[in-house]
């Protein structure tokens, strides 16, 4: 039977744990070390099990520990240093933008960076190889250094597939199904 209706349910984080949020849909997480702790240290298991996807850990972390971290003092604290770094990571000038007050021309205000596949994060399996390892390397370096760089690849409904041998030796693929509300896409 064919589903008439889909809908995606979220998960509410307490007040003081809306940061999580930012932090999870901005991909600096996939190459910010300190933000990825974090993320760990909500529940390293929850962690594991997911795939070190932070969108998934929170809308699988049981209610719980949730309401355990939104009164851990040290986890806030932790958490609001990581908010406020992002937020001046993403305000603050970099080599772009000193650049562009150089030269005698207005730098663009935007780039359009266009690729089948960009190899983010393993949790974003939007590639599968040489190109987008390089494409997503890319990215890194542009907001690294303030490039305003707009992503604009191919969405693949079942990522990359996964191959396993059966008992007599045969490959098997599975095709694991993506839900673009599940992911730190836009």
């Amino acid at each position: 039977m064919k589903a008439i209706r889909r809908f995606t349910v979220r998960t509410v984080l307490p007040e003081q744990l809306q940061p999580l949020h930012e932090l999870a849909l901005n991909l600096r997480w996939s190459w910010h070390p300190e933000t990825r702790d974090l993320f760990r240290s909500v529940d390293p298991d929850v962690w594991a099990a997911t795939g070190e996807d932070p969108v998934r850990l929170l809308g699988e972390v049981p209610a719980a520990r949730l309401a355990a971290l939104a009164a851990d003092r040290r986890f806030l604290r932790r958490l609001g240093d990581l908010a406020d770094d992002l937020r001046e990571y993403l305000a603050g000038p970099r080599w772009y933008q000193s650049a562009g007050q150089q030269g005698a021309a207005p730098l663009p205000a935007a780039i359009a960076y266009f690729s089948p596949e960009y190899g983010i994060a393993a949790a974003l399996p939007q590639y599968s190889g040489g190109l987008g390892i390089l494409a997503g390397d890319h990215l890194k370096a542009a907001s690294d250094l303030g490039v305003p760089v707009i992503g604009v690849g191919l969405f693949y409904r079942h990522g990359y597939f996964r191959q396993s041998l059966d008992r007599d030796g045969w490959q098997q693929e599975r095709y694991p199904l993506l839900d673009p509300d599940e992911l730190a896409v836009a």
